[in-house]
């Protein structure tokens, strides 16, 4: 099993920024994906960016140029930077990783990202 836990949300003004952290920790050996994904009210949860074991990333259409992700493989830890945050990025944002061998899929409790003035 692993077990994932988001930390770094919280209300932040349009234009600003946050830092998203998600620490895996248990049975780690073998994730080849880690990604971040969010969900906002009556909405459909979304991929926001992803990257896999190389350092190979994927980011929705709509934060390219203001996310970033990467990845801590000594800590286990991946990070999603948002800069200049809109109303429309508000949403739950949800840490996944996922295993090949078994093929298995994890998921955090999820962080909220509010964007308001």
């Amino acid at each position: 099993q692993v077990q994932l836990v988001e930390s770094g949300g919280g209300l932040v003004q349009p234009g600003g920024s946050l830092r998203l952290s998600c620490a895996a920790s248990g049975s780690t050996f073998g994730i080849f994906y880690m990604g971040w994904y969010r969900q906002a009210p009556g909405k459909q949860r979304d991929l926001v960016a992803a990257i896999i074991s190389g350092g190979s990333t994927n980011y929705a259409d709509s934060v390219k140029g203001r996310f970033t992700i990467s990845r801590d493989n000594a800590k286990n830890i991946v990070y999603l930077q948002m800069n200049s945050l809109k109303p429309e990025d508000t949403a739950v944002y949800y840490c996944n990783a996922r295993k090949s061998v078994p093929p298995s899929d994890y998921w955090g409790q999820g962080t909220q990202v509010t964007v308001s003035s």
